[in-house]
């Protein structure tokens, strides 16, 4: 009987127009995308740690801080093609039938609680599911701007904080996917499994100057 695998797969690729070169620039003493990587292979019931780029640096990192890498084609590499495009092509290049799950890690998501990885596969191991992702919840009042008026969306005017009804968000920790369900076009299925983590690191997504300075002082606070 084969033995199925679970890979770990990081798109990085080269462009970068809010805060050029960010995959490779250092946080903590680290290039971001090396974040990532270290805490893919640090994982126990991840068997291979996958970068996938378009970019000769980002290789050179990731080959360096013992990744695996698969090209990626220019084609690939826009400002619009969806994460889905990037898994299905790494799944194409492998052409491994023994690859069961695939899990995503974002890079520009460099921070995680330690023990985040095996909770949220023990959780999609135990449920069986096709998907999960990781959400935490937003404590903002929050509201549509309609005809220069602003209307409340999740709360009614003088309503206290803490009585909101409650509402996620996808903070991009984390995902895990059957193989299935990635050939078939999906990261997140119908039925995907949310996983709640109230953790600062939930809130840090690299896009700008202000988030990685934000990711810094969290390291620096230890």
């Amino acid at each position: 009987m084969k033995k199925l695998k679970t890979i770990a797969i990081i798109p990085a690729r080269g462009g970068s127009k809010r805060l050029p070169f960010k995959n490779t620039l250092p946080l903590g003493g680290l290039p971001l995308i090396a974040h990532s990587i270290k805490y893919a292979l640090a994982q126990q019931d991840i068997d291979d740690v996958y970068v996938s780029t378009d970019d000769e640096k980002i290789k050179k990192i990731a080959l360096d801080y013992g990744a695996l890498v698969i090209d990626r084609p220019k084609v690939l590499s826009g400002d619009l093609e969806p994460t889905i495009s990037t898994l299905q092509h790494v799944l194409q290049q492998l052409n491994d039938d023994k690859i069961e799950a695939i899990v995503l890690l974002q890079p520009t998501n460099p921070l995680r609680p330690q023990t985040l990885f095996k909770d949220v596969f023990a959780q999609f191991k135990s449920k069986n599911c096709a998907s999960v992702f990781t959400v935490s919840r937003n404590h903002n009042k929050l509201g549509k701007i309609v005809n220069n008026t602003f209307v409340p969306f999740n709360y009614t005017p003088g309503q206290r904080s803490q009585d909101l009804e409650p509402l996620y968000y996808e903070n991009g920790l984390l995902y895990i996917t059957t193989t299935k369900a990635i050939r078939e076009g999906y990261v997140m299925t119908e039925d995907a499994l949310p996983f709640m983590v109230e953790h600062p690191f939930s809130k840090i997504d690299i896009d700008t100057q202000e988030d990685f300075d934000y990711a810094e002082f969290l390291l620096k606070k230890g």
